[in-house]
């Protein structure tokens, strides 16, 4: 007997599947026309994640089943002891950060206790060489964005069940904890920070991406016999992505040229602390080199340093908050309206600094927060006609005075720097007040059974960026004090770079 036909089911086959094209076609233009100047942000994201979820549920049931994280250990370990030496460590779950790796000796400070082959990292450059390697050398966006190739090189290796990275992709998480999983939920609790406009940037340009992707899969000559034609589901590419976000890190290429993408099996495991990057990369042993960040017992977690970011940065990138974090800052946008009838000579005096009359300033964590430039702005933003004429003179007294501007020490008028410090302490309570929820509220929500780990990460988020935000304000007081002789001061003190 001959196979049976089922046209019911071959109609509903092709239904789902011009849906879903009208749906990413949809999502792509969505993403691609240009904002109002970041107004409608947050219902742009609605009307964005509105199209993702039709995407995803007709998408249902098609996403790559992860195998089993927990069982899948072994095997990668014993993968892992057939490659190299992996006599220091293993891997061992921790109560809040989760996976991480362990010592399975003492491991004193500064020793070399991890080397990682380049043929088991997962790279760029194995992605050119892989079955993505024609699409990638006929594909703009894949040459530009190797990070994305990377991605898609992850995926192609997940769907081949003979794949050398097997065992290493089958330890990966099911998911992360990165703003491309929050929730609405867990996106409110980010309201008044201005993270929450990069985390709705990060949703829409990997919402363009997926959909491009899509219609490349579809189209594209080169990608006919890839095994992501006719299985490239949202949801894996999120995960994709989120992986090579959260786990990518830069090592040299064969022959040490330039810098590519990497995905290092085992290293990765590896949670953070403050410290100093002890990662190296040994061109001639062509292996990653871990050398232990501080003394670590037996059993201990063995922690490394991911870099100087900010909670935002890690939250972004990396899926997590570090409450102590010493490189913490907050971004805080301040321009020179075109209103303003000095806008001429501010925006010319701000040019001689090379500070743009409108920008992202950084306030940093620690005793004082305002860097040089945004000093710099300060002073400028809060000068009369007179002194900005003065500082615009061609004599040969002005490469003093722009000195004298960014020095941090200097004290350029008492009524100009009142005014500047003013401002800066009236900006910083206005931005506190922008967040919804107080502090006592936030604190206390963290201790709410029903809090997911996400939204645990937002409120920690925002009240870093609070205590920034009280630092400055007191900051800005203190000076204001010291210029009026109310506590004892000779210099009006700045901040950092």
């Amino acid at each position: 007997m001959g196979k049976k036909h089922h046209p019911g089911r071959a109609n509903r086959i092709t239904a789902n599947t011009k849906a879903l094209s009208t749906h990413v076609q949809l999502l792509l233009e969505k993403c691609s026309n240009p904002l109002n100047n970041g107004s409608n942000d947050w219902n742009d994201h609605l009307e964005i994640r509105d199209i993702i979820e039709k995407i995803r549920k007709l998408q249902e049931g098609k996403a790559l089943i992860q195998e089993s994280r927990e069982e899948s250990l072994k095997e990668f370990l014993s993968w892992c002891e057939n490659n190299f030496n992996t006599e220091a460590v293993s891997i061992a779950e921790f109560d809040l950060e989760g996976y991480g790796l362990k010592a399975t000796r003492d491991i004193k400070s500064a020793e070399l206790f991890l080397e990682i082959p380049r043929k088991m990292m997962i790279t760029s450059d194995s992605a050119k060489a892989s079955v993505l390697g024609q699409l990638i050398s006929q594909d703009k966006i894949l040459q530009i964005m190797p990070n994305v190739a990377l991605a898609l090189h992850l995926l192609c290796e997940r769907n081949l069940k003979n794949s050398f990275w097997r065992n290493y992709i089958n330890i990966l998480p099911e998911e992360y904890t990165t703003p491309l999983y929050f929730s609405l939920e867990d996106l409110v609790l980010l309201k008044g920070s201005p993270t929450l406009s990069e985390c709705l940037a990060q949703y829409r340009n990997i919402a363009r991406q997926y959909a491009y992707f899509y219609q490349v899969f579809q189209n594209h000559p080169s990608a006919k016999d890839l095994p992501l034609r006719k299985q490239f589901c949202y949801d894996d590419y999120r995960w994709a992505v989120s992986t090579v976000m959260t786990r990518q890190n830069q090592i040299p290429s064969k022959d040490g040229s330039h810098l590519i993408s990497a995905l290092i099996p085992l290293w990765d495991m590896s949670n953070h602390c403050h410290g100093e990057i002890t990662t190296d990369y040994s061109l001639e042993k062509d292996c990653s080199e871990c050398y232990a960040l501080q003394d670590f017992k037996l059993d201990e977690q063995i922690y490394i340093f991911y870099g100087a970011r900010s909670n935002s940065e890690l939250l972004i990138h990396s899926g997590f908050v570090y409450e102590d974090n010493l490189y913490d800052k907050l971004s805080i946008k301040l321009g020179i309206s075109k209103n303003d009838a000095l806008y001429k000579k501010k925006t010319e005096l701000l040019m001689k600094c090379d500070v743009p009359q409108s920008k992202s300033f950084c306030l940093q964590n620690g005793p004082n927060p305002v860097g040089i430039d945004l000093l710099v702005f300060l002073r400028v933003f809060s000068m009369d006609e007179a002194t900005l004429s003065s500082y615009l003179g061609d004599g040969t007294e002005i490469h003093d005075f722009l000195e004298k501007l960014k020095n941090p020490h200097s004290n350029l008028s008492k009524e100009n720097e009142m005014k500047a410090w003013s401002y800066l302490e009236t900006r910083a309570a206005l931005l506190m007040k922008s967040y919804p929820s107080s502090v006592q509220e936030d604190e206390q929500n963290l201790s709410s059974p029903d809090l997911s780990p996400s939204g645990r990460s937002a409120i920690q988020l925002t009240l870093c960026e609070r205590q920034i935000l009280k630092k400055t304000i007191n900051f800005a007081a203190q000076q204001k004090l010291i210029l009026a002789e109310v506590i004892p001061g000779v210099e009006v003190c700045g901040g950092g770079d």
